[in-house]
């Protein structure tokens, strides 16, 4: 059995011209403008939404973030944040939840350094208190440094 294919061809002798736009069929200017504003009649009128302080770019969420790249790792010359120990900050209504990590479970300082991020973010303005959870899950590796910590320490 083939499968032979065969193509048409129709040989046409003209074309019916397809309808002009005309000027009364377009949308008057004054139409479109006024449209424009009804759309922006609402968007100017909206109030900004509050930033919310404790929220990632709100103002007590940096002044903690700022208080971990105060404490640095004794061994390493970088802050414990751009270092990629602290996984993830929580701000609820003054309480402060860190989770973070260690370079090793045997770090030197696994004992004190919780203790030592809790006092400095529990010493921000508007944080009441603040809580350390150490997690060896997932385990910290050089990926999780910032580009100024490898640049710091020549890794880039």
């Amino acid at each position: 059995m083939s499968d032979e294919r065969t193509i048409r061809i129709e040989e046409v002798e003209s074309v019916e011209a397809p309808p002009k736009a005309r000027v009364e069929d377009a949308e008057p200017a004054a139409a479109k403008l006024e449209r424009k504003r009804d759309y922006l009649e609402g968007f100017l009128a909206a109030k900004p939404a509050a930033d919310d302080p404790n929220a990632v770019g709100g103002d007590l969420y940096e002044a903690v973030i700022n208080a971990l790249k105060d404490i640095y790792d004794p061994e390493i010359p970088v802050n414990i944040y751009d270092l990629g120990l602290i996984y993830n900050v929580e701000i609820d209504e003054g309480h402060v939840l860190i989770t973070m990590t260690l370079t090793t479970p045997h770090c030197p300082v696994a004992e004190s350094m919780p203790g030592e991020v809790e006092l400095r973010v529990g010493a921000v303005p508007g944080v009441g208190d603040a809580e350390v959870n150490l997690v060896w899950d997932p385990p910290w590796s050089p990926q999780n440094m910032s580009d100024e910590a490898r640049l710091e320490l020549g890794m880039l």
